[in-house]
């Protein structure tokens, strides 16, 4: 971590009110949900579930909006240098963490929605919505690591169509007394599909990418846009054409870029910029979380910093708690 040591509380600083954005709420990095060389402190892989659940609680006492839980199904051997090995089941991981807290949010960044029966996707989320009286949000990808799909006997090249009728399919579940569907990929009519979302008229939807395809989907389905390679200046116009399009449902509120996403490109290949590096002064991340605002990004979340050990991470979250949060929200 870099002299200022911005996790001291102690310090004296300027008065915020000349940063202060209009409102961003924050999402909580936990630590360890995967170990990509482009993004992980080294102490992460120290972390265990245990201390996984403490941090979770913690964060949840402290008000953060949201914990997302990235996912991968597989890692082919020859992607571990720059993917790393360590994912969770989204899903499984999702209801843990909301079984485990009071009112924060769960959410995948992202769910790989084409690799699993959308009946089976439907039905996991529609469970833990009901179960953590509606702490739910699910963000959908249409995935890219090629050799993954092939392990799993899911064609890649179908990951766009399959996406879309499947978002058609579980909707229809979530929302329908009789749902009937007819696809391609799926099919299904006189059934039953219960529980339903305690969310209505269902838990919100968000997409992750940055494909024109991805933003037309958000603009039909999704409440939530989480861009991953879109740089941030380019972030207005993405947003502009997810409004623009002619079938746009007009319930886009919420755009999640994270300061550290920057951090990693195409492909998880790391991406040296100094802008974007963990470890930042109050004032930097205040600035930083502002000019997010003032761009769109009405969620983000403060880089994991460079430690020695998971408990100096409860007083990094406090920190941002006391420190950062109130500014901006």
């Amino acid at each position: 971590m870099d002299n200022e040591r911005p996790y001291n509380r102690g310090e004296p600083h300027p008065d915020p009110a000349s940063h202060e954005p209009s409102a961003m709420k924050l999402g909580f990095a936990l630590p360890h949900m995967l170990r990509l060389p482009a993004m992980t402190m080294p102490w992460e892989a120290a972390v265990t579930g245990a201390d996984q659940t403490r941090l979770a609680q913690y964060a949840d006492d402290l008000g953060f909006a949201m914990i997302a839980v990235p996912e991968h199904q597989v890692i082919p051997r020859s992607h571990v240098d720059l993917s790393g090995p360590h994912y969770f089941n989204a899903f499984s991981a999702m209801a843990y963490l909301a079984g485990a807290t009071q009112s924060i949010r769960v959410n995948s960044c992202v769910a790989m929605l084409p690799v699993q029966n959308p009946i089976i996707t439907a039905k996991a989320l529609s469970t833990m919505d009901w179960l953590s009286s509606g702490r739910v949000t699910v963000t959908f990808g249409v995935g890219w690591l090629k050799e993954e799909f092939d392990l799993l006997g899911v064609p890649f090249t179908d990951r766009g169509v399959m996406a879309e009728e499947y978002t058609q399919a579980i909707i229809e579940l979530w929302t329908s007394d009789n749902p009937e569907f007819d696809g391609r990929y799926v099919s299904f009519r006189e059934v039953a599909f219960e529980p339903k979302c305690v969310q209505r008229p269902h838990l919100p939807i968000w997409f992750g990418g940055d494909a024109d395809a991805v933003l037309r989907r958000t603009a039909r389905y999704g409440t939530g846009w989480w861009p991953f390679l879109t740089k941030p200046h380019e972030i207005p116009a993405r947003i502009d054409f997810i409004k623009s399009q002619p079938d746009y449902n007009g319930t886009l509120t919420d755009v999640f870029y994270g300061l550290s996403t920057g951090r990693v490109g195409e492909g998880h290949v790391a991406v040296d910029d100094p802008n974007v590096q963990p470890g930042r002064s109050r004032e930097q991340i205040i600035d930083n979380l502002g000019q997010l605002n003032e761009l769109g990004v009405t969620m983000s979340a403060v880089s994991i910093p460079p430690l020695n050990h998971v408990d100096e991470y409860f007083d990094y979250t406090q920190w941002i708690a006391e420190e950062i949060m109130p500014v901006v929200a």
